[in-house]
């Protein structure tokens, strides 16, 4: 039988490289190790094993190579794989949202400076910022090792060294404290938040996972799913991190264009917008966004005026 063709995903952003099923032909042309992960389902459909973290990381590589570019790129066990689709659309929202200030023109090239918080050991939205745009970035996390593991990321692939800079954050009680200093500009902060409040609430929803993509049950975590605790979880999960942001924000108005932050909880919603208005913030954003299933969005805050938003030079 031949495996189906294509089928757009029109739930993904329309400059989503990646709103079609993947190319296997042309991935494992690209990266030959992705073959011995690519099957056909029993919808006679060409996918790979997602409960399987080798066949995910192989998959990434092979879409990293092929879309943006990235020939070499790992990262340790036990951190988080992230879905590529679901972050390229968070980077393609971000460029509409930038429009919006650049009369309908998408702002490109190094001077449109990015902070990624919580870059993770990945690197990914830099990675996908920098390739799609020419976007330059800052990435910052807490965890020593994912900073040391997204410099050898950017070492290995010569095109990122101008581009990406890292730096550690070496208060965890802060977001953007020791981080951004009196000369920074950025077009934007983006930020995908530790979801849980707890180690606990973190392992049951990651077994949850493993289970529904395998349809068995398991109490075992699987290496790459299970993610660093920096990664899933921190004291007052989504909400708590997230309210420390805007906090802090605050205190970097003239400095950022736009704030952002991925928001995966609805129910978050209303509390995260009482936070704003107490700071005075001039214009609240939620961008909507969905992949397969999951619904997720993106709130966005600016503390410029309009007047201040339209003479921000990207250049």
């Amino acid at each position: 039988m031949t495996p189906k063709t294509n089928t757009e995903k029109t739930n993904l952003h329309p400059r989503n490289q990646h709103r079609f099923r993947y190319d296997f032909t042309l991935l494992i042309k690209n990266c030959p190790k992705l073959k011995p992960f690519v099957s056909i389902n029993e919808h006679n459909i060409e996918t790979v094993d997602f409960s399987n973290p080798e066949a995910v990381k192989t998959l990434n590589n092979a879409l990293l190579i092929t879309y943006y570019d990235i020939k070499n790129w790992d990262i340790p066990a036990n951190y988080l794989c992230p879905p590529i689709p679901g972050r390229a659309d968070y980077i393609h929202y971000i460029a509409d949202l930038l429009a919006t200030t650049n009369n309908g023109v998408i702002p490109i090239g190094e001077t449109v400076q990015g902070l990624d918080i919580g870059v993770g050991a990945n690197c990914i939205y830099p990675i996908i910022g920098n390739a799609s745009y020419g976007w330059g970035f800052v990435g910052t996390d807490i965890d020593e090792k994912a900073i040391e593991n997204c410099g050898k990321i950017i070492e290995a692939n010569p095109k990122l060294i101008d581009s990406i800079s890292l730096q550690q954050q070496t208060e965890s009680r802060f977001i953007f404290k020791n981080i951004i200093t009196p000369e920074d500009k950025f077009a934007f902060t983006i930020c995908n938040p530790p979801f849980h409040s707890s180690q606990e609430e973190a392992t049951k929803s990651t077994v949850r996972k493993i289970n529904n993509l395998e349809n068995t049950k398991t109490t075992k975590l699987v290496l790459n799913f299970g993610g660093q605790n920096a990664e899933l979880w921190c004291e007052g999960g989504e909400l708590g991190f997230i309210t420390q942001m805007i906090y802090e924000s605050a205190k970097y108005p003239m400095q950022c264009l736009w704030f952002t932050t991925l928001v995966s909880k609805q129910s978050h919603l209303s509390s995260i917008y009482k936070t704003l208005n107490k700071v005075n913030v001039v214009e609240i954003k939620t961008i909507n966004m969905a992949q397969g299933q999951k619904i997720s969005r993106i709130i966005a805050w600016t503390f410029l005026s309009e007047s201040q938003q339209k003479e921000w030079k990207f250049e």
